[in-house]
């Protein structure tokens, strides 16, 4: 009865390291606005919500220290790669929203984020804080949870191993940061495109104009023109990436579980 009741526990302390380890990496959740032991609280409780559904038959655990510190080991890891898929795509926006403020002269007005704790500027801010925003709106802070929940039947505990698969993903996923900042900035960064080349015309025609006083200002209005108008755009792209997270989740839950 004793040793039934250890491994009852040292199952549930996992699956806890699992969900908190999800918690921290990932956006929202992570966020240092919430407390430390709120995030605490939630993951024990939703651990042993879960390990009183899964079916404790296929989990094998030694009960010495070498072994269990492996298990705790890999559920970290598992729980932190959950985390981190979703947060490829806000670094994406992040950066795209530095390139559009860095094309609108606002590379001077940088600001900290103290969540991230790096500095960006007025229009990145805007545009990660918006994100997060949608990400909410689209409930997918829940779908997370749920995600890690569903994730012991396809990874029980202490089953994760690291495959080819699973490095191929995470190699895939992290270069698709740059391919994300280039849909969203894309349509900004070629508008001052043209804007740059229309710069050089009047400087090279009327060389007495101090073209950098006057287009300063300029490009700064032209910027929140352009995202005023491309915001519904950012909706449907940014909430599309989003919402793919879950086919990329399923698919590193599967690399991990071969």
């Amino acid at each position: 009865m004793k040793e039934i009741l250890i491994g009852d526990f040292l199952i549930v302390l996992l699956m806890f390291m699992r969900i908190l380890a999800m918690m921290i990496a990932a956006p929202v959740l992570g966020h240092n606005s919430i407390p430390t032991i709120t995030r605490i609280f939630i993951a024990f409780v939703v651990a042993y919500i879960t390990f009183l559904t899964i079916d404790k038959s296929k989990i094998v655990l030694d009960v010495n220290l070498a072994s269990i510190f492996l298990a705790a080991v890999k559920e970290i890891i598992t729980g932190t790669i959950i985390g981190t898929v979703i947060n490829f795509v806000f670094y994406g926006i992040s950066y795209a929203g530095h390139m559009i403020g860095f094309d609108m002269g606002l590379t001077m007005a940088e600001v900290l984020d103290p969540s991230q704790e790096t500095s960006n500027n007025v229009v990145g801010e805007v545009i990660f804080y918006g994100s997060m925003m949608l990400f909410i709106i689209i409930n997918g802070h829940h779908y997370l949870i749920s995600a890690t929940v569903a994730s012991f039947k396809i990874v029980p505990v202490a089953k994760y191993t690291i495959t080819e698969p699973l490095i191929g993903l995470i190699i895939k996923y992290s270069f698709s940061v740059f391919a994300i900042a280039m849909k969203i900035a894309a349509p900004v960064i070629v508008s001052f495109l043209l804007v740059h080349i229309a710069e050089g015309i009047i400087a090279r025609v009327i060389p007495q104009i101090q073209i950098m006083y006057i287009t300063q200002p300029l490009k700064i209005g032209l910027g929140l023109v352009f995202l005023s108008v491309l915001v519904p755009l950012y909706i449907y792209v940014i909430k599309n990436m989003l919402q793919g997270y879950e086919d990329q989740l399923s698919q590193m839950l599967n690399a991990m579980s071969v």
